[in-house]
C-alpha cells in the first residue's frame, strides 16, 4: 500500500482551519508557510485576477527599495515594521542593516506562525527583535516594553505599514485616525512608508471591486481597495516624497519599464513621507 500523506506540520498556537493574512500573503509569493484555508483565499481572488500575485510582489519590491532609500540617503537607523509577514528574502533588517549593522528593526505581528518563524530567524541577530501585539492598536505598540528599550523616541524613527491598512475592518475612515496617533507620537524628523490595495476609480476598479470582494468574503475576511484618495489621507500632516503617492510600481523603480502594467500591478499604491520639523510658537508682544 501507498504511504499515507503526512498531515501538515501545525505549530501550537495555530488553528490550519483559519485563514491568516500572513500565511496568505506568503503563498501569493510562492511560499511553503501556508495551509490549505489560506490556498483557498488565494485561489478564490485568482479566479477574478489571474494576475494577483503581482500585487504581492509588488508590495514587496515597494518595501525593499524604500528601505533601500531610508538606510543609504537619511541616515535613520531605527526602524518599526508593522505587520512584518512570515520572513523571506530581503526583510527589512537585512536590507537596513546591509548599511547601518547597528540599525534596530522591530517587527510586529501577532500571527503565531510569524512569531515563530522570525525569533527563530533573529535567535543571533541583537539589534532585531520581534513583538507580539495588535497592529491596529497604537498604544499598545508605542508603550510597549521592548519599542520603549530598543527604539529611541527623540530620535528619527522609520515607521511602516506595508500591506497592512487595508485589513483594518471597521470605519472606513478609521485607518487614517490610528495613523495619526502613530504620527503624533514619532519623533521630528522621521519617515512613514505605507502600501496599501488601490481602487484606480478607472476601467481597473471592476476588477479592483472583484477582488475586494473575494477577500471581504472569503476565510480571511478582509481587504478593503481604497481610492487615491483616501490613501492620501493616511499621510495627514507629512511631507510625502517624490514622486508623491503612486502605484507601487512608479516608486523609483529599479530600471525603466520594458513591459505594461497589468490591472492587479495598477491597484496597489504606496508612498513615503517625512514628518516635519515643529515650528516654534511666536509669541505676539502685549
Amino acid at each position: 500500500m501507498p504511504d499515507a500523506p503526512h498531515p501538515e506540520r501545525v505549530p501550537v498556537g495555530v488553528d490550519p482551519t483559519r485563514a491568516s493574512i500572513a500565511r496568505v500573503y506568503d503563498a501569493f509569493l510562492g511560499g511553503d508557510d501556508n495551509y490549505e484555508i489560506d490556498r483557498e483565499v488565494m485561489n478564490g481572488v485568482l479566479k477574478v485576477a489571474p494576475e494577483a500575485s503581482d500585487m504581492a510582489n509588488e508590495n514587496r519590491g515597494f518595501l525593499i527599495r524604500a528601505c533601500r532609500f531610508l538606510a543609504y540617503q537619511t541616515g535613520v537607523t531605527q526602524y518599526l515594521d508593522c505587520g512584518s509577514g512570515l520572513p523571506t528574502a530581503e526583510n527589512v533588517h537585512q536590507v537596513v542593516q546591509r548599511f547601518h549593522p547597528e540599525a534596530r528593526v522591530i517587527y510586529v505581528d501577532n500571527d503565531p506562525v510569524v512569531l515563530a518563524h522570525g525569533r527563530a530567524l533573529l535567535e543571533e541577530n541583537e539589534f532585531t527583535h520581534f513583538i507580539s501585539a495588535d497592529i491596529f492598536n497604537p498604544r499598545e505598540i508605542l508603550e510597549n516594553e521592548v519599542v520603549r528599550k530598543h527604539l529611541d523616541f527623540s530620535e528619527p524613527v522609520a515607521f511602516f505599514h506595508f500591506g497592512t491598512l487595508h485589513h483594518y475592518e471597521g470605519a472606513r475612515d478609521q485607518p487614517a485616525k490610528l495613523m495619526q496617533d502613530y504620527i503624533d507620537a514619532l519623533p521630528s524628523g522621521s519617515y512613514v512608508g505605507i502600501t496599501h490595495f488601490l481602487d484606480p476609480e478607472n476601467e481597473d476598479s471592476d476588477t479592483a471591486r472583484k477582488m475586494e470582494h473575494m477577500f471581504r468574503h472569503s476565510p480571511m475576511g478582509s481587504g478593503t481597495f481604497r481610492t487615491m484618495s483616501e490613501i492620501e489621507e493616511l499621510f495627514d500632516g507629512l511631507e510625502v516624497l517624490e514622486p508623491g503617492v503612486t502605484i507601487c510600481a512608479d516608486w523609483w523603480p529599479d530600471g525603466p519599464r520594458l513591459k505594461e502594467l497589468n490591472v492587479a500591478q495598477r491597484c496597489i499604491a504606496g508612498g513615503v513621507a517625512r514628518k516635519p520639523k515643529r515650528l516654534a510658537t511666536v509669541q505676539t508682544p502685549q
